[in-house]
């Protein structure tokens, strides 16, 4: 393929040995500049405030943001491959990568002028910046995961991809942390440490402490996206344009799914990752507008949830890494695919009125404290907790298991059909997800229709060949 032109070998670029260097480094620390907005944004603090106060009605607020998803989906499927083998062709990936983290930090930082009642943006406009910041995320995520293997040597791929996300789920801890000290505790709770209002002079009753992480999570990513681009390797330039390098793309697209046939495995495993990935990128886009919708849980309950469940999902950075050396990449994907399916099932039988779907008298306390004190509320927590952990765990698994998987050469262009992978159906789940919430007027009905992708992910992921075990100076 056209990406071996002008580069060097991996292993003169990335060095051997399991000494994690400082391109890798750098590689890892992307992930603490970008993740921290699907934490803030569409997880926790943004998305919520959307559904619940800029639409105002957490169902319809639900069925709308999954239909911008779903939106983005469609772009992404009908485009990101071709945006993988483009870079193959013109053999550096930075410029590009520069060009959509400026156009992710652009549309994120507009958001912060999404207001109720039509006050700021309108809902069409918002929907359609969401929908490109969507769009600008993920091609950010094809043109990172392409350069993993330069970035590190077999041996340590499984570390350094776990170690990424570990960092990512890191930085969300720190910036909710932020936020929850200077934006949403002020006023609301008196410590001696704290501040009678929000920080930065932000009007609670304008929505500023939820807006602020629109603009505080932009800059987070332009600032600590610089060290990618000064320090971990870059393919050698081929001097092939941009648009000559779609164009020709196209026809490497089409060859390099024509030649899935001759990698009938790699094919087996992008379409189980495509159901599996479209249900846990579900997960993670709706749980919060779930919890807050189903649990009534506000501002400061949302952030201390996120808070706890990031702290638990770096560990699960961690624990793909080790999970992948001690039973290997295929079934610690397996497993940690399985767990999230099981903790799935586990949350959506949780509401204040029930626990395991049978019915629990409401609003008896537990234990004594302002937060989480209900028994449905602890148990939803345990089981988003774990689901925290298995969902990073999955998603670092299932990177070093592609690029395992991946022929030599065709890294860019196959890390393309990985991110088609997990969204030539993203308009499925958010389909799935809007189809049950309002047929049955249920966020429950709603969230456990994703429940659905991860199980038929899962039965094709079994079967699946496992890459060859690598020798043993490939992982000293």
């Amino acid at each position: 393929m056209t990406n071996s032109s002008g580069a060097a070998s991996s292993k003169s670029v990335q060095g051997s040995g399991s000494k994690i260097s400082k391109g890798a480094w750098s590689w890892a620390l992307f992930e603490w500049a970008r993740n921290p907005w699907v934490i803030l944004g569409t997880i926790y603090v943004f998305a919520p405030y959307v559904s619940n106060v800029v639409i105002g009605d957490p169902v319809r607020g639900q069925a709308m943001i999954a239909g911008w998803h779903a939106t983005a989906g469609i772009i992404i499927a009908i485009t990101s491959p071709f945006l993988g083998a483009a870079s193959d062709r013109m053999g550096r990936r930075k410029p590009l990568l520069a060009v959509c983290v400026s156009a992710l930090a652009l549309c994120v930082a507009a958001m912060w002028w999404a207001l109720p009642n039509g006050a700021g943006l309108p809902i069409w406009l918002l929907g359609a910046i969401t929908t490109a910041s969507g769009v600008a995320f993920v091609y950010t995520e094809v043109l990172h995961n392409s350069m993993l293997t330069r970035a590190a040597p077999p041996g340590i791929l499984s570390r350094v991809s776990g170690m990424g996300l570990a960092l990512g789920n890191a930085a969300s801890v720190l910036l909710l942390l932020f936020v929850l000290v200077t934006m949403a505790l002020p006023g609301q709770v008196a410590l001696p440490f704290l501040p009678d209002a929000p920080m930065f002079g932000l009007d609670r009753a304008a929505h500023e402490p939820d807006r602020a992480v629109t603009i505080l999570s932009a800059v987070w990513l332009i600032v600590f996206a610089i060290p990618l681009f000064l320090y971990t390797p870059d393919l050698v330039t081929t001097g092939e344009r941009f648009g000559d390098a779609m164009r020709h793309g196209v026809g490497n697209v089409v060859r390099t799914i024509g030649k899935l046939s001759d990698y009938r495995n790699v094919a087996l495993f992008l379409i189980a990752r495509m159901l599996y990935a479209d249900g846990k990128t579900a997960i993670l886009i709706f749980s919060g507008v779930y919890a807050s919708g189903v649990m009534g849980w506000d501002l400061l309950e949302m952030l201390s949830y996120g808070i706890l469940l990031s702290i638990f999902a770096v560990f699960g950075g961690f624990l793909s890494g080790w999970l992948d050396h001690t039973v290997g990449l295929k079934r610690a994907v397996v497993l940690e695919i399985g767990v999230t399916l099981a903790c799935l099932v586990f949350m959506v039988s949780m509401s204040p009125t029930t626990m395991f779907f049978a019915p629990v008298e409401p609003n008896v306390v537990i234990w004594d404290s302002p937060l989480f004190a209900t028994a449905p509320e602890v148990a939803y927590l345990g089981f988003a907790i774990v689901i925290a952990i298995s969902i990073t765990a999955a998603y670092g698994s299932s990177r070093a298991l592609m690029a395992r998987l991946a022929p030599s050469g065709m890294e860019g262009e196959v890390f393309g059909l990985y991110a088609l992978s997990g969204s030539a159906t993203a308009f499925l789940a958010p389909g799935l997800v809007a189809f049950f919430t309002t047929t049955y007027h249920s966020l429950r009905a709603g969230f456990a229709s994703i429940a659905l992708l991860l199980f038929v992910g899962l039965g094709l992921l079994l079967f699946v060949k496992p890459p060859p075990q690598l020798n043993r100076d490939e992982t000293a």
